[in-house]
């Protein structure tokens, strides 16, 4: 179990670096990148020779020579992943010589590791006859005629997460993408929601090359008009750029066109001293997300001085947020205040030449290991069909 958890740290630990999978052992100049970014990030070093005879192991398991980390080395890794604050050897044996960091990752992958286990072993073993099998299969063809004839007739879906598991999850037509093993496991915080947490990434390419969402969970489309709708409890970001919404994406990849709403946190103003601003926030990109994207809609709805924070407390309780499609016509909407009885305003509405695929439901900071990550409690989402007018 040891090595497996250290298996899985070390490609969590690439991705973050990197923001790719590991599929070839790594150059000794990346091994050195890695290296300084690790020291870079939390005071401690992993040699690069070491990184490097990692990656080979890691891609190659039954090779005669094995790598055997330290758990020293094991702990920096997860305090790497783990964005834990910076320290020295001196201050961690001092301090933290019981090496925290490693055994919580390692016991979380452990149980995860062992829940899926337990789920995939058969509770009972059954004896059939050839009647009861004959009998069995006019009822699955029975149901599954059912189903599907009552598929084809509807399109909606309402999902109001009172069960989270990924075998749930899945059933509904979910797709996990780009799992963080340690923020996924937290996805059941909150009874009755989905609890995403805003990690670092963006489905827009940032200067350094990186793009990518964790923890991004997408469904399929299968209307050309439709209303998607997303509701939050207590979701108020303070710091650059937490933020939670709905996605519509052209395909399953990162490249693809898309448009999306959320309700985000700002206080970058080129130099200008403002209060920060609660917002809500509309971006396309109509060449695809690794060109330069457009913001449609930058509308303010909080100042964040000091006599607004009552108010902004009682008004997100609950909030909301919409997209509507009729052809290439896209409505941006949002709703918020102390209870669910929402009545939605349009904050704009523009013609967009994109066919979105799928939805998807995200949280996210973009590329600020300095934000810390806040939960995005979720308990609503809907996806509805429309008729398209000419």
């Amino acid at each position: 179990m040891d090595e497996k958890a250290f298996f899985r740290l070390f490609y969590e630990a690439h991705e973050k670096c990197f923001w790719k999978d590991l599929t070839t052992p790594l150059s000794e100049t990346e091994s050195k990148h890695f290296s300084n970014e690790i020291l870079e990030r939390t005071g401690l070093i992993v040699g690069w020779k070491s990184i490097k005879n990692y990656s080979i192991h890691l891609l190659n398991p039954n090779i005669k020579k094995q790598e055997n980390p330290s758990i020293a080395t094991l702990d920096t890794l997860a305090r790497y992943i783990s964005n834990a604050s910076k320290t020295d050897e001196a201050t961690r044996k001092k301090n933290e010589a019981h090496f925290r960091y490693w055994y919580n990752y390692r016991d979380t992958f452990a149980k995860a590791h062992s829940t899926r286990r337990k789920r995939n072993k058969p509770a009972f073993v059954f004896k059939f006859k050839l009647w009861d099998i004959i009998a069995i299969i006019v009822l699955l063809t029975t149901i599954t005629v059912y189903i599907y004839r009552n598929t084809i007739q509807s399109t909606d879906f309402v999902d109001n997460f009172t069960s989270v598991s990924l075998d749930s999850l899945t059933q509904r037509g979910w797709m996990l993408k780009n799992e963080d093993p340690i923020y996924w496991e937290k996805r059941d915080e909150k009874a009755g929601h989905l609890t995403l947490y805003t990690l670092d990434g963006d489905n827009y390419i940032d200067t350094a090359g990186r793009i990518g969402i964790k923890n991004l969970l997408l469904k399929e489309i299968k209307s050309s008009c439709f209303s998607s709708e997303i509701h939050l409890t207590n979701f108020i970001p303070k710091e650059n750029w937490q933020q939670v919404g709905i996605l519509l994406m052209e395909d399953t990849t990162f490249s693809s066109k898309s448009v999306r709403l959320s309700l985000s946190f700002n206080n970058f103003f080129g130099g200008l001293i403002k209060p920060g601003e609660i917002l809500l926030q509309a971006i396309s990109a109509t060449d695809g997300n690794h060109s330069k994207p457009e913001e449609i809609a930058h509308s303010v709805i909080f100042n964040m001085d000091s006599s607004q924070s009552v108010i902004v407390t009682q008004n997100l309780k609950k909030s909301a947020l919409r997209i509507e499609k009729q052809n290439h016509t896209y409505r941006f909407l949002y709703a918020s205040g102390e209870n669910d009885l929402f009545a939605f305003k349009e904050i704009i509405s523009r013609d967009i030449l994109i066919e979105p695929k799928y939805i998807g439901i995200f949280a996210l900071k973009g590329f600020r290991p300095d934000t810390p990550a806040i939960p995005a409690y979720i308990d609503f989402v809907s996806l509805k069909a429309q008729s398209c007018k000419d």
